[in-house]
């Protein structure tokens, strides 16, 4: 009766992860995780420690991706370690293949895209993967070589994550779902984060318009406000690329209005990217690039307080 509390509480933590707050999910996730581990602990018997195993890393997993939101780089590593080598002990292919691809995720964030593709390539190899789970590492694939500048494949790896249409489900990341599924909107948001990469601004505004579009259609109290605001911030950037900072203030204004403890790393390294480009020499003098510069920086201000360690954006995305 435990485990099977657990496994409804886990599944209802990653379903509701882009609806609670931020702190709520990394205290929940931290919790759950604990309760499993004492369970390891407390029971031999085989069928008992399978589902325990994949309980503590279904909450590794989560705990690992809201300490990435949260800022801390070094914490969200060791749990997709920790998840992985769950998934490890119990063969459980979907887990390992989720936890390697938060991996490589974190290390094109740690300057590191050319282990990001040989993670997500390992990741490729489980067994026991959905269309979801391949799409998942075809887009982190994508930015990978995004980083490296290496624009045939990572073009390649953009449209096989949208041609991926088998019919095959698996039972993590689309019967759990939640923060383990993939959906269009979370595929088009950060397909405009690589070409944004690849410095095509054209490719970033159609797939951030795109991915605005696909949450437009959810009900409000469903829409995942991380990647709704991350999505609006790259089709800010996609504009300042052009130039357009007429653009750029309308694309921007829905995510400053967004709740501090929302704004994730992901968001915020994004803001820093348009910080940045807004000093550039062609925007020198144009009190609407001062003006945006000076409330971008008020935006990180007031998120670093919800930060683990307070530390700073992330220097990669630029």
């Amino acid at each position: 009766m435990t485990l099977d509390q657990l496994d409804d509480d886990i599944v209802a933590l990653a379903r509701k992860y882009n609806r609670t707050s931020p702190v709520e999910v990394y205290r929940r996730a931290k919790e759950l995780l604990s309760i499993t581990q004492s369970l390891l602990e407390r029971t031999q018997v085989p069928r008992q420690r399978e589902r325990g195993y994949l309980a503590a890393g279904q909450s590794a997993a989560i705990l690992s991706a809201i300490c990435f939101d949260l800022g801390s780089l070094p914490a969200a590593v060791s749990l997709s370690r920790t998840a992985a080598l769950y998934g490890q002990v119990i063969e459980h292919g979907p887990l390992q293949a989720y936890a390697h691809g938060a991996l490589a995720f974190l290390a094109f964030w740690s300057g590191r895209p050319v282990e990001s593709v040989r993670l997500v390539r390992t990741a490729q190899q489980f067994g026991g993967l959905g269309d979801t789970a391949m799409t998942r590492l075809l887009v982190i694939e994508g930015r990978a070589h995004g980083h490296m500048g290496n624009q045939v494949e990572a073009e390649s790896a953009v449209q096989k994550a949208l041609d991926q249409n088998t019919g095959s489900r698996d039972a993590l990341h689309d019967d759990v779902g939640g923060e383990f599924g993939f959906p269009s909107d979370r595929v088009a948001m950060s397909n405009a984060t690589t070409y944004l990469l690849l410095g095509e601004a054209d490719g970033a505004e159609e797939a951030a318009e795109r991915a605005l579009q696909l949450l437009g259609t959810k009900a409000e109290d469903q829409r995942p406000l991380l990647v709704s605001t991350q999505a609006h911030v790259d089709l800010a950037r996609a504009r300042l690329l052009r130039g357009e900072l007429d653009g750029v203030q309308a694309a921007l204004e829905p995510a400053f209005d967004v709740p501090t403890e929302w704004r994730g790393a992901g968001t915020l390294e994004r803001m820093a990217a348009v910080r940045a480009g807004l000093l550039r020499p062609q925007f020198r003098g144009a009190a609407e690039a001062t003006v945006l510069g000076e409330r971008i920086e008020e935006f990180t201000a007031a998120a670093s307080a919800q930060r683990l360690g307070g530390a700073p954006p992330l220097a990669i995305e630029g």
